[in-house]
Protein backbone atom coordinates (compact mmCIF):
# COMPACT_ATOMS: atom_id res chain seq x y z
CA UNK A 1 0.00 0.00 0.00
CA UNK A 2 1.23 3.51 -0.82
CA UNK A 3 0.80 5.82 2.17
CA UNK A 4 1.15 9.60 2.12
CA UNK A 5 1.70 11.49 5.40
CA UNK A 6 1.39 15.29 5.62
CA UNK A 7 2.66 17.55 8.39
CA UNK A 8 4.76 20.70 8.41
CA UNK A 9 7.42 19.08 10.62
CA UNK A 10 9.17 15.71 10.29
CA UNK A 11 12.50 13.99 10.98
CA UNK A 12 15.00 15.13 12.17
CA UNK A 13 13.05 18.01 13.74
CA UNK A 14 12.58 17.46 17.48
CA UNK A 15 9.02 18.89 17.66
CA UNK A 16 6.55 16.51 19.30
CA UNK A 17 4.43 16.06 16.15
CA UNK A 18 7.60 15.40 14.14
CA UNK A 19 8.71 12.64 16.48
CA UNK A 20 5.29 10.98 16.55
CA UNK A 21 4.94 11.11 12.77
CA UNK A 22 8.46 9.74 12.32
CA UNK A 23 7.57 6.81 14.58
CA UNK A 24 4.42 6.12 12.57
CA UNK A 25 6.25 6.41 9.24
CA UNK A 26 8.86 3.94 10.44
CA UNK A 27 6.19 1.55 11.65
CA UNK A 28 4.31 1.70 8.35
CA UNK A 29 7.54 1.08 6.43
CA UNK A 30 8.36 -1.91 8.63
CA UNK A 31 4.94 -3.37 7.76
CA UNK A 32 5.97 -3.31 4.10
CA UNK A 33 4.14 -0.17 2.97
CA UNK A 34 5.60 2.42 0.60
CA UNK A 35 5.64 5.57 2.72
CA UNK A 36 5.88 9.14 1.42
CA UNK A 37 6.02 12.19 3.68
CA UNK A 38 5.42 15.82 2.73
CA UNK A 39 6.95 18.30 5.16
CA UNK A 40 8.62 21.70 5.18
CA UNK A 41 12.31 22.15 4.44
CA UNK A 42 12.51 24.44 7.48
CA UNK A 43 11.98 23.00 10.97
CA UNK A 44 10.17 24.09 14.11
CA UNK A 45 12.65 23.03 16.79
CA UNK A 46 16.29 21.98 16.82
CA UNK A 47 17.20 18.94 14.76
CA UNK A 48 17.72 15.79 16.81
CA UNK A 49 21.14 14.61 15.66
CA UNK A 50 20.66 11.27 17.40
CA UNK A 51 17.44 10.35 15.57
CA UNK A 52 17.74 7.57 13.00
CA UNK A 53 16.72 8.17 9.39
CA UNK A 54 13.24 6.58 9.05
CA UNK A 55 14.10 5.34 5.55
CA UNK A 56 10.98 6.65 3.81
CA UNK A 57 10.51 8.96 0.82
CA UNK A 58 10.56 12.55 2.09
CA UNK A 59 9.27 15.44 -0.03
CA UNK A 60 10.58 18.63 1.58
CA UNK A 61 8.78 21.67 0.19
CA UNK A 62 9.97 25.23 0.60
CA UNK A 63 7.84 27.43 2.83
CA UNK A 64 8.42 30.50 4.94
CA UNK A 65 10.22 29.58 8.19
CA UNK A 66 8.04 29.02 11.23
CA UNK A 67 8.31 31.92 13.67
CA UNK A 68 6.38 32.82 16.79
CA UNK A 69 3.83 35.60 16.53
CA UNK A 70 0.46 35.69 14.80
CA UNK A 71 1.58 37.15 11.47
CA UNK A 72 4.75 35.09 11.10
CA UNK A 73 2.96 31.89 12.07
CA UNK A 74 0.10 32.58 9.64
CA UNK A 75 2.44 33.30 6.73
CA UNK A 76 4.43 30.14 7.43
CA UNK A 77 1.23 28.08 7.58
CA UNK A 78 -0.14 29.53 4.35
CA UNK A 79 3.08 29.07 2.39
CA UNK A 80 3.42 25.46 3.51
CA UNK A 81 -0.25 24.77 2.78
CA UNK A 82 0.11 25.95 -0.81
CA UNK A 83 3.42 24.17 -1.41
CA UNK A 84 2.27 20.88 0.12
CA UNK A 85 -1.01 20.97 -1.82
CA UNK A 86 0.84 21.32 -5.11
CA UNK A 87 3.20 18.49 -4.25
CA UNK A 88 0.56 16.19 -2.75
CA UNK A 89 -1.82 16.41 -5.68
CA UNK A 90 0.97 15.35 -8.04
CA UNK A 91 1.97 12.15 -6.25
CA UNK A 92 0.32 9.25 -8.14
CA UNK A 93 -1.09 5.98 -6.85
CA UNK A 94 -1.77 6.97 -3.26
CA UNK A 95 -3.91 4.42 -1.36
CA UNK A 96 -4.02 6.12 2.05
CA UNK A 97 -3.36 9.69 3.16
CA UNK A 98 -2.99 10.77 6.78
CA UNK A 99 -2.97 14.48 7.58
CA UNK A 100 -1.99 16.05 10.89
CA UNK A 101 -3.04 19.53 12.03
CA UNK A 102 0.07 21.63 11.39
CA UNK A 103 -1.03 23.80 9.71
CA UNK A 104 -4.63 23.69 10.93
CA UNK A 105 -6.29 23.43 7.50
CA UNK A 106 -4.06 20.60 6.27
CA UNK A 107 -6.90 18.10 6.23
CA UNK A 108 -8.43 20.00 3.30
CA UNK A 109 -5.50 18.81 1.17
CA UNK A 110 -6.22 15.26 2.28
CA UNK A 111 -9.83 15.66 1.19
CA UNK A 112 -8.70 16.94 -2.22
CA UNK A 113 -6.26 14.03 -2.68
CA UNK A 114 -8.98 11.57 -1.71
CA UNK A 115 -11.32 13.08 -4.31
CA UNK A 116 -8.62 13.00 -6.99
CA UNK A 117 -7.06 9.59 -6.27
CA UNK A 118 -10.02 7.73 -4.77
CA UNK A 119 -7.92 6.85 -1.72
CA UNK A 120 -8.80 6.73 1.97
CA UNK A 121 -8.13 9.74 4.21
CA UNK A 122 -7.66 9.86 7.97
CA UNK A 123 -7.19 13.03 10.04
CA UNK A 124 -4.82 12.76 13.00
CA UNK A 125 -6.05 15.58 15.24
CA UNK A 126 -3.15 16.83 17.33
CA UNK A 127 -5.23 19.88 18.26
CA UNK A 128 -8.87 20.61 17.49
CA UNK A 129 -9.26 23.66 15.26
CA UNK A 130 -10.71 26.24 15.25
CA UNK A 131 -11.57 25.50 18.90
CA UNK A 132 -8.02 25.82 20.23
CA UNK A 133 -7.51 29.14 18.43
CA UNK A 134 -10.63 30.47 20.15
CA UNK A 135 -9.61 28.99 23.51
CA UNK A 136 -6.25 30.77 23.28
CA UNK A 137 -7.89 34.01 22.10
CA UNK A 138 -6.11 33.97 18.75
CA UNK A 139 -9.43 34.47 16.94
CA UNK A 140 -12.78 35.89 17.97
CA UNK A 141 -15.51 33.40 18.93
CA UNK A 142 -18.31 33.51 16.39
CA UNK A 143 -16.27 35.73 14.08
CA UNK A 144 -15.78 35.29 10.35
CA UNK A 145 -12.46 33.47 10.70
CA UNK A 146 -13.86 30.95 13.16
CA UNK A 147 -16.99 30.32 11.14
CA UNK A 148 -15.12 29.91 7.84
CA UNK A 149 -12.38 27.73 9.29
CA UNK A 150 -14.92 25.65 11.19
CA UNK A 151 -17.02 25.11 8.05
CA UNK A 152 -14.02 23.98 5.97
CA UNK A 153 -12.58 21.72 8.66
CA UNK A 154 -15.91 20.12 9.56
CA UNK A 155 -16.57 19.53 5.85
CA UNK A 156 -13.20 17.77 5.61
CA UNK A 157 -13.98 15.74 8.72
CA UNK A 158 -17.34 14.67 7.35
CA UNK A 159 -15.70 13.43 4.13
CA UNK A 160 -12.84 11.63 5.85
CA UNK A 161 -12.71 7.89 6.48
CA UNK A 162 -11.86 8.45 10.10
CA UNK A 163 -10.50 10.83 12.70
CA UNK A 164 -7.84 9.95 15.27
CA UNK A 165 -8.41 11.77 18.58
CA UNK A 166 -5.83 11.85 21.37
CA UNK A 167 -8.26 11.08 24.17
CA UNK A 168 -11.87 10.97 25.31
CA UNK A 169 -11.92 14.71 26.08
CA UNK A 170 -10.86 15.44 22.49
CA UNK A 171 -13.42 12.98 21.17
CA UNK A 172 -16.14 14.91 23.02
CA UNK A 173 -14.93 18.17 21.46
CA UNK A 174 -15.20 16.66 17.99
CA UNK A 175 -18.65 15.22 18.68
CA UNK A 176 -19.76 18.67 19.86
CA UNK A 177 -18.79 19.97 16.42
CA UNK A 178 -21.23 17.53 14.85
CA UNK A 179 -18.74 14.85 13.80
CA UNK A 180 -20.35 11.41 13.61
CA UNK A 181 -19.36 9.19 16.58
CA UNK A 182 -18.55 6.33 14.21
CA UNK A 183 -15.81 8.41 12.59
CA UNK A 184 -13.89 9.30 15.77
CA UNK A 185 -11.34 6.79 17.09
CA UNK A 186 -9.23 7.33 20.19
CA UNK A 187 -5.52 6.84 19.55
CA UNK A 188 -3.43 7.91 22.52
CA UNK A 189 0.09 9.20 21.92
CA UNK A 190 3.14 7.33 23.18
CA UNK A 191 6.79 7.46 24.20
CA UNK A 192 9.78 5.28 23.38
CA UNK A 193 10.16 2.77 26.21
CA UNK A 194 13.60 1.69 25.01
CA UNK A 195 15.02 5.21 25.18
CA UNK A 196 13.18 6.16 28.38
CA UNK A 197 13.38 3.62 31.19
CA UNK A 198 13.08 3.79 34.98
CA UNK A 199 16.40 4.77 36.50
CA UNK A 200 17.24 5.13 40.17
CA UNK A 201 17.04 8.74 41.34
CA UNK A 202 20.37 10.53 41.48
CA UNK A 203 21.34 11.15 45.13
CA UNK A 204 22.84 14.56 44.27
CA UNK A 205 19.81 16.39 45.66
CA UNK A 206 17.92 15.54 48.84
CA UNK A 207 15.08 17.89 47.92
CA UNK A 208 11.83 16.63 46.43
CA UNK A 209 12.37 17.51 42.76
CA UNK A 210 9.52 18.35 40.40
CA UNK A 211 10.25 18.45 36.66
CA UNK A 212 8.30 20.22 33.91
CA UNK A 213 9.79 18.93 30.64
CA UNK A 214 8.81 20.29 27.24
CA UNK A 215 6.88 23.18 25.79
CA UNK A 216 5.31 25.67 28.20
CA UNK A 217 2.89 27.39 25.84
CA UNK A 218 -0.35 29.32 25.94
CA UNK A 219 -2.43 26.17 26.43
CA UNK A 220 -0.59 25.53 29.69
CA UNK A 221 -0.95 27.28 33.03
CA UNK A 222 1.76 28.80 35.24
CA UNK A 223 -0.18 30.71 37.91
CA UNK A 224 -0.84 27.74 40.19
CA UNK A 225 2.72 26.45 40.18
CA UNK A 226 4.14 29.98 40.59
CA UNK A 227 1.94 30.63 43.63
CA UNK A 228 3.02 27.27 45.03
CA UNK A 229 6.71 28.03 44.54
CA UNK A 230 6.20 31.42 46.16
CA UNK A 231 4.62 29.77 49.20
CA UNK A 232 7.50 27.26 49.44
CA UNK A 233 10.40 29.52 48.44
CA UNK A 234 12.01 29.36 51.88
CA UNK A 235 11.51 25.60 52.20
CA UNK A 236 14.70 23.82 51.10
CA UNK A 237 12.88 20.48 50.86
CA UNK A 238 11.55 21.37 47.40
CA UNK A 239 13.18 21.94 44.00
CA UNK A 240 11.47 22.87 40.73
CA UNK A 241 13.04 22.27 37.31
CA UNK A 242 11.65 23.61 34.01
CA UNK A 243 13.33 22.18 30.92
CA UNK A 244 12.20 23.25 27.47
CA UNK A 245 10.77 26.36 25.88
CA UNK A 246 7.52 28.00 24.89
CA UNK A 247 5.75 31.33 25.19
CA UNK A 248 5.19 31.12 28.97
CA UNK A 249 8.57 29.71 29.86
CA UNK A 250 10.33 33.09 29.74
CA UNK A 251 7.49 34.72 31.64
CA UNK A 252 7.73 32.17 34.44
CA UNK A 253 11.50 32.51 34.70
CA UNK A 254 11.20 36.31 34.94
CA UNK A 255 8.50 36.05 37.62
CA UNK A 256 10.66 33.68 39.67
CA UNK A 257 13.64 36.01 39.45
CA UNK A 258 11.54 38.98 40.54
CA UNK A 259 10.07 37.01 43.44
CA UNK A 260 13.45 35.69 44.56
CA UNK A 261 12.50 32.04 44.09
CA UNK A 262 15.88 30.30 44.08
CA UNK A 263 14.38 26.79 44.13
CA UNK A 264 13.33 27.14 40.45
CA UNK A 265 15.84 26.16 37.74
CA UNK A 266 15.46 26.61 33.98
CA UNK A 267 17.10 24.61 31.17
CA UNK A 268 16.70 24.11 27.41
CA UNK A 269 15.16 21.14 25.57
CA UNK A 270 16.78 17.70 25.64
CA UNK A 271 17.39 15.56 22.59
CA UNK A 272 15.16 12.52 22.48
CA UNK A 273 18.07 10.18 23.20
CA UNK A 274 18.89 12.14 26.37
CA UNK A 275 15.34 12.69 27.58
CA UNK A 276 15.37 9.56 29.72
CA UNK A 277 18.40 10.82 31.63
CA UNK A 278 16.68 14.13 32.33
CA UNK A 279 13.44 12.52 33.44
CA UNK A 280 15.40 10.26 35.78
CA UNK A 281 16.63 13.31 37.70
CA UNK A 282 13.25 14.06 39.23
CA UNK A 283 10.96 12.53 41.81
CA UNK A 284 7.71 13.56 40.16
CA UNK A 285 6.72 15.03 36.80
CA UNK A 286 4.63 18.16 36.42
CA UNK A 287 2.04 18.84 33.69
CA UNK A 288 -0.31 21.81 33.39
CA UNK A 289 -3.28 22.69 31.17
CA UNK A 290 -5.67 25.60 31.07
CA UNK A 291 -9.27 24.65 31.75
CA UNK A 292 -10.41 26.51 28.62
CA UNK A 293 -8.37 24.11 26.46
CA UNK A 294 -10.06 20.95 27.71
CA UNK A 295 -10.39 18.66 24.70
CA UNK A 296 -8.96 21.06 22.15
CA UNK A 297 -5.47 20.11 23.40
CA UNK A 298 -4.26 16.89 25.05
CA UNK A 299 -0.84 17.19 26.74
CA UNK A 300 1.52 14.43 25.57
CA UNK A 301 4.14 14.99 28.28
CA UNK A 302 2.59 12.31 30.44
CA UNK A 303 3.80 9.43 28.28
CA UNK A 304 7.51 10.15 28.75
CA UNK A 305 7.00 10.44 32.49
CA UNK A 306 5.12 7.14 32.59
CA UNK A 307 7.96 5.55 30.61
CA UNK A 308 10.49 6.85 33.15
CA UNK A 309 8.47 5.35 35.97
CA UNK A 310 7.79 8.73 37.48
CA UNK A 311 4.47 9.71 39.08
CA UNK A 312 2.66 12.74 37.70
CA UNK A 313 1.15 15.85 39.23
CA UNK A 314 -1.34 17.34 36.78
CA UNK A 315 -2.63 20.88 37.25
CA UNK A 316 -5.71 21.04 35.09
CA UNK A 317 -9.33 19.95 34.61
CA UNK A 318 -10.38 16.63 36.11
CA UNK A 319 -12.10 15.69 32.82
CA UNK A 320 -8.81 15.84 30.89
CA UNK A 321 -7.29 12.71 29.37
CA UNK A 322 -4.22 13.21 31.56
CA UNK A 323 -6.37 13.26 34.70
CA UNK A 324 -8.25 10.19 33.48
CA UNK A 325 -4.98 8.26 33.03
CA UNK A 326 -3.84 9.28 36.50
CA UNK A 327 -7.11 8.19 38.07
CA UNK A 328 -7.31 4.92 36.14
CA UNK A 329 -3.78 3.73 36.91
CA UNK A 330 -3.19 5.45 40.28
CA UNK A 331 0.04 6.93 38.93
CA UNK A 332 -0.19 10.49 40.26
CA UNK A 333 -2.40 13.30 41.43
CA UNK A 334 -4.70 15.90 39.83
CA UNK A 335 -4.95 19.47 41.13
CA UNK A 336 -7.56 21.96 39.94
CA UNK A 337 -6.37 25.16 38.27
CA UNK A 338 -5.82 27.82 40.92
CA UNK A 339 -5.67 25.40 43.86
CA UNK A 340 -2.17 26.31 45.03
CA UNK A 341 -3.15 25.53 48.62
CA UNK A 342 -4.05 22.00 47.59
CA UNK A 343 -0.76 21.61 45.72
CA UNK A 344 1.29 22.90 48.67
CA UNK A 345 -0.51 20.45 50.95
CA UNK A 346 0.10 17.56 48.52
CA UNK A 347 3.81 18.32 48.20
CA UNK A 348 4.26 18.44 51.97
CA UNK A 349 2.60 15.02 52.23
CA UNK A 350 4.78 13.55 49.47
CA UNK A 351 8.03 14.84 50.93
CA UNK A 352 7.17 13.21 54.25
CA UNK A 353 5.87 9.97 52.70
CA UNK A 354 8.28 9.01 49.86
CA UNK A 355 6.77 5.55 49.66
CA UNK A 356 3.73 7.04 47.93
CA UNK A 357 5.98 8.33 45.15
CA UNK A 358 7.57 4.92 44.68
CA UNK A 359 4.22 3.14 44.51
CA UNK A 360 2.81 5.61 41.99
CA UNK A 361 6.02 5.43 39.94
CA UNK A 362 5.81 1.65 39.62
CA UNK A 363 2.17 1.96 38.58
CA UNK A 364 3.20 4.54 35.97
CA UNK A 365 5.67 2.22 34.25
CA UNK A 366 3.25 -0.72 34.35
CA UNK A 367 0.56 1.38 32.67
CA UNK A 368 3.05 2.59 30.10
CA UNK A 369 4.24 -0.86 29.11
CA UNK A 370 0.69 -2.12 28.67
CA UNK A 371 -0.82 0.85 26.83
CA UNK A 372 1.53 3.68 25.82
CA UNK A 373 4.84 2.24 24.61
CA UNK A 374 5.90 3.13 21.07
CA UNK A 375 5.11 -0.26 19.44
CA UNK A 376 1.67 -0.30 21.08
CA UNK A 377 0.84 3.26 19.99
CA UNK A 378 2.02 2.80 16.41
CA UNK A 379 0.22 -0.54 16.08
CA UNK A 380 -2.95 1.09 17.40
CA UNK A 381 -2.93 3.69 14.63
CA UNK A 382 -1.92 1.20 11.94
CA UNK A 383 -4.88 -0.95 12.91
CA UNK A 384 -7.34 1.95 12.96
CA UNK A 385 -6.32 3.19 9.49
CA UNK A 386 -6.39 -0.30 8.00
CA UNK A 387 -2.64 -0.67 7.56
CA UNK A 388 -2.38 -3.64 9.93
CA UNK A 389 -4.70 -6.44 10.99
CA UNK A 390 -3.14 -7.05 14.39
CA UNK A 391 -5.00 -5.36 17.26
CA UNK A 392 -2.48 -3.50 19.45
CA UNK A 393 -4.32 -3.82 22.73
CA UNK A 394 -7.41 -5.76 23.75
CA UNK A 395 -7.87 -4.68 27.35
CA UNK A 396 -11.38 -3.41 28.05
CA UNK A 397 -12.13 0.21 28.81
CA UNK A 398 -15.57 1.71 29.41
CA UNK A 399 -17.12 4.49 27.38
CA UNK A 400 -15.12 3.77 24.25
CA UNK A 401 -16.43 2.98 20.73
CA UNK A 402 -16.04 -0.60 19.49
CA UNK A 403 -12.55 -0.42 17.98
CA UNK A 404 -9.09 -1.35 19.24
CA UNK A 405 -9.07 -0.34 22.88
CA UNK A 406 -6.26 0.65 25.20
Amino acid sequence: MKVLLLNQFFWPDSAATSQLLTDLATGLKDLGHEVHVICAAEGYALADSSADDPGVVIHRVHALPFVRGKLGRALSYISFFVASALRGLLIPGVDLVITLTTPPLLSIIGTAIKSLRGCRHFIWEMDVYPDVAVDLKYIKPGGLVERLAGFLLDLSRSRSDGILALGECMRKRLLARGVLPSKVHIADNWANGKLIRPVLRSPSSKALTLLYSGNLGLAHEIETIFDTMTELKTDSRFRFIFAGGGHLRGQLEAKCQQAGIVSAEFYTYSERQKLGERLANCDVGLITQRESCLGSVVPSKIYGLLAAGRPVIFIGPAESTVATIIQRFKCGWQIDNGDDEGLVSLLKILVSQPGRLQTAGKAARSAFEAHYDLPVGVARICTLVGASTSPPDSSPQPNRPSYAQQ
